[in-house]
């Protein structure tokens, strides 16, 4: 079975994403630094090779990131498939318990999991992250409020936080 990919233009940059069998596996920066590492991640684990095909879960993808990005939506319905280590799957799933709008530091996303003393650890787990957005990696910020690292660069970073706090913002799903 093949990893079906299609290209989604947000607001902020280009986002590639990934249906493998009926779950989003793949949401990421199109043109991410690490994107070949990424990439074969994926297929290796998954024992599949990207093909260009709509999909009606990459549809629903793009819908709810448009809903997103319009301020119509706070949580993601989609079915993902985190593709990485029990370590790694353990962070992510930290990632999308923090609460839309909210901040957390590397060393508080350690200790959510019960891993204190594993703070770069964490922060590599977050920065292998393949589903940006749905798993909200951009919510987390340096223990002295900086932004540091992100996929889609600092300036995607800021500007989904700052979209997270917009006033308008008043939808409830």
């Amino acid at each position: 079975m093949p990893i079906y990919i299609d290209y989604y233009h947000t607001p902020i940059g280009e986002l590639i994403l990934g249906d493998y069998n009926g779950s989003l596996c793949l949401a990421d920066w199109r043109y991410r630094s690490k994107r070949a590492r990424i990439d074969a991640r994926l297929k290796n684990a998954l024992q599949a090779d990207y093909m260009v095909h709509e999909t009606p879960l990459l549809q629903q993808a793009r819908l709810e990131l448009q809903e997103y990005f319009s301020l119509k939506r706070r949580a993601f319905t989609i079915p993902l498939l985190m593709v990485g280590t029990s370590f790694q799957k353990s962070v992510w799933q930290a990632l999308c318990a923090l609460p839309f709008g909210a901040t957390r530091s590397y060393a508080q996303l350690a200790a959510s999991i019960g891993k204190p003393q594993a703070v770069r650890a964490v922060a590599n787990a977050n920065g292998a992250n393949a589903i940006s957005i749905m798993i909200p990696c951009h919510r987390i910020i340096g223990s002295n409020g900086s932004l540091g690292g992100y996929a889609g660069g600092l300036d995607a970073k800021r500007s989904l936080l700052t979209l997270e706090k917009h006033p308008d913002l008043h939808v409830n799903n």
